[in-house]
């Protein structure tokens, strides 16, 4: 099918990159299109989801008496093969032009509906759903009476529209053959390689200067134990013998422009400061004089501004931290000149992509000073720094020790930074809670608890909580070992939390008081030598990225799905696909799960030559606009509307609003500002609306179904 192409009115000067939009469905003289006078209705039982409150043979029997119904009837199941079958018959039989079906939410079986029509020889776009089961019967389950009432009026509602319903076509553009991956780390690494596999070019491009992300700071992983940077090696270097996979460290997206098939980003690769001539890193790092908390030991340690977090790191060579070098050379002089260069500037390029997959991360959540003693006492630690510990490669070669002691015992306190209540706990800097799970903490603490016990077995061990979520296979055994090796476990009410107090005691330096809700809300006070706060998983601040590409967030901060259930992998913006912790807080196999589900959604968007979409777009009646540009102002979406020189007659040009169908989202915020009216949506235009309204107030709902 070739790329659809609409006359633009009176030969209006070519745009660059702009896809020509439909003649609008409206005639330019005003007047609408004749009514359909053959629609047919049909209402669905959902197996007793809607027929156990609404009275769906009263509903399909007042639909039968509306002006241009042809046939209504009510059946079992709608998306059943004799479902499908009935509307495809009553098409081919009765000459249907326009199809209601009156059932479940449309994000379940609209597709389903469209296809049929299709079958039966008419437009996909002349049906129109009406949803009586989350609307009326699931909505009023205790009032059959006001739930039958409310889902003839939505039915009435949606047979006017439906009779001013035009044919639409899906808007078509050419789609780029290669995918960007924004973050290096699980999740951009599956997403990549999965992609790359496919033949999908693919450019991979990391904020640091090193591939692995969180993941590559544990020293193994749950629930397997393996150790976890053998594990993400093993990834990279399959990401890495990828021929059609390029990756680009120290880099990031400044820009971020066109729409799914065709966007176009422009990349700022910052210079490493370090090549391959080096010979001798030991050397260069030894010789810098600046040294800065090391964060890959989340601040446990210091490191140079000249580094390599771990030994074997990707790319196994150094990098400068241009934020903390002060280009004094003594690297340079160290290796006599070689392979270290402190004169680089910034790069920028330009590359396009059919669509975007962004893996970007989280941040542990840092506690404020004083939130359970925490920065009061070297004593009091996160649950990633005493990860970092038990690291035989960390900043204490796998000791927990403190003041060269093993501790004879430690507390973990979960939910630190999750499941905040407000009035119970302080909001952060943004002014909001943490109200949602973090999810992977549970297991990481009774992880880290068991590992210490098992290093450590005269240490004591208490586990204060408030719910256990081991949540996904082969996690429960963490709780039991944890029960079997002698840890103690303490729960604490949501309104109770604990206290931990700096003692001036030789003894035990540490005092944790926790009114046990499993001893009947017993205040018991626990003396300790470590106390480990189990942090939460925090959006990271891609602020700039969602400015760019106009993603919707969620209340908890984290990129938002379509739909969790249906498309969990896709955000509101078509092309722009959601990978691991950038969405919500994941484990490492839920996080490459996901990234791997956006890899296919991926493939299967650009496994053609072109991509296509909704025509739920604005369009522009060129006869009406005047092009004052208010509607430019109006529009959220970058290039969606833009104004051209159109020749109104013979040596005239004047300027007039042009919409780009594939960078319009059709959210309609253009219609209203427009003064003369020249703007609506295809599929949901203003007549429409007016239709729906005076079918739905032509009859006063009964007494009792107003509500």
């Amino acid at each position: 099918m070739p790329e659809r192409k609409a006359k633009p009115p009176k030969k209006p000067a070519p745009v660059a990159g702009q896809v020509p939009q439909a003649a609008p469905a409206v005639p330019a003289n005003g007047k609408s299109a004749p009514k359909a006078e053959k629609v047919g209705v049909y209402v669905c039982h959902c197996g007793g989801n809607i027929s156990d409150v609404v009275d769906v043979d009263r509903v399909a029997t007042e639909a039968a008496q509306l002006e241009g119904v042809a046939v209504a009837r009510h059946i079992m199941f709608m998306c059943s093969d004799e479902g499908q079958k009935a509307i495809v018959d009553d098409i081919e039989a009765l000459g249907l032009d326009r199809v209601v079906v009156a059932a479940c939410t449309p994000t379940l079986h609209e597709t389903t509906f469209r296809r049929a029509v299709l079958r039966g020889g008419l437009n996909q776009y002349l049906f129109l759903p009406a949803n009586i089961r989350e609307q009326a019967s699931w909505a009023h389950p205790h009032s059959p009476k006001a739930a039958t009432e409310k889902a003839i009026a939505l039915v009435r509602a949606a047979v006017a529209k439906a009779r001013l319903l035009e044919p639409l076509e899906m808007v078509r553009v050419a789609a780029v053959h290669r995918a960007l991956v924004i973050g290096g780390g699980v999740a951009g690494l599956r997403a990549a390689l999965d992609l790359a596999r496919q033949g999908i070019g693919v450019t991979l491009i990391e904020k640091s200067p090193f591939l692995g992300g969180r993941a590559v700071q544990l020293h193994t992983v749950f629930p397997t134990e393996d150790l976890a940077r053998p594990l993400i090696h093993r990834l990279i270097r399959q990401v890495v013998a990828q021929s059609n996979l390029k990756i680009l460290t120290n880099t990031e997206a400044v820009e971020l422009a066109g729409y799914v098939g065709d966007f176009r980003a422009t990349l700022r690769t910052t210079p490493r400061g370090v090549n391959s001539e080096l010979s001798d890193p030991t050397a260069a790092i030894a010789a810098c004089p600046v040294e800065v908390a090391n964060e890959f030991d989340d601040g446990l340690s210091r490191r140079r501004a000249i580094y390599q977090p771990y030994t074997g790191s990707e790319p196994d060579m150094p990098a400068i931290d241009w934020g903390a070098c002060t280009r004094c050379g003594a690297c340079v002089e160290a290796v006599g000149g070689r392979g270290i260069e402190l004169t680089g500037e910034a790069v920028e390029t330009q590359i396009e992509a059919g669509a975007i997959v962004v893996a970007t991360g989280f941040d542990h959540y840092e506690p404020r000073d004083g939130e359970y003693g925490y920065g009061r006492s070297p004593r009091i630690l996160t649950l990633p720094q005493v990860d970092r510990m038990l690291d035989p490669e960390g900043p204490s070669h796998g000791r927990l020790e403190i003041d060269g002691r093993v501790p004879r015992a430690v507390a973990f306190i979960h939910c630190v930074g999750s499941r905040q209540i407000e009035g119970v706990d302080e909001p952060g800097p943004d002014g909001k809670l943490h109200a949602y799970c973090s999810r992977v903490c549970c297991t990481a603490t009774l992880q880290a608890a068991n590992e210490v016990r098992r290093r450590y077995p005269k240490t004591e061990i208490y586990d204060l909580y408030r719910d256990i979520r081991t949540y996904q296979k082969d996690q429960e055994p963490y709780y039991v070992d944890a029960s079997k090796r002698g840890v103690v476990f303490m729960r604490f009410a949501n309104d109770a939390r604990p206290t931990v107090e700096v003692a001036d005691a030789a003894d035990y330096p540490l005092k944790v008081t926790v009114a046990d809700t499993l001893t009947f809300g017993t205040a018991i006070e626990v003396p300790v030598d470590l106390v480990v706060l189990s942090v939460g998983v925090m959006p990271r601040d891609i602020a700039g990225l969602i400015d760019m590409t106009k993603a919707p967030i969620g209340s908890d901060g984290f990129l938002l799905e379509v739909h969790p259930k249906l498309r969990p992998v896709e955000s509101a913006i078509p092309g722009l696909l959601l990978a691991g912790t950038a969405q919500a807080p994941m484990d490492i196999s839920e996080s490459t799960s996901a990234a791997s589900a956006a890899a296919a959604k991926v493939t299967t968007l650009l496994a053609k030559n072109y991509v296509e979409m909704e025509p739920f777009v604005a369009k522009v009646d060129p006869s009406l606009c005047d092009g004052c540009g208010l509607c430019l102002d109006a529009c959220h979406y970058a290039g969606a509307i833009a104004l051209q020189d159109v020749e109104v007659e013979e040596g005239v040009i004047e300027k007039r609003a042009y919409v780009n169908p594939v960078a319009c989202k059709g959210c309609g915020a253009c219609v209203p500002s427009c003064p003369v009216a020249a703007l609506d949506v295809a599929g949901w235009e203003i007549e429409q609306y007016r239709a729906m309204i005076d079918a739905i107030t032509a009859r006063p709902l009964e007494a009792g179904a107003r509500s």
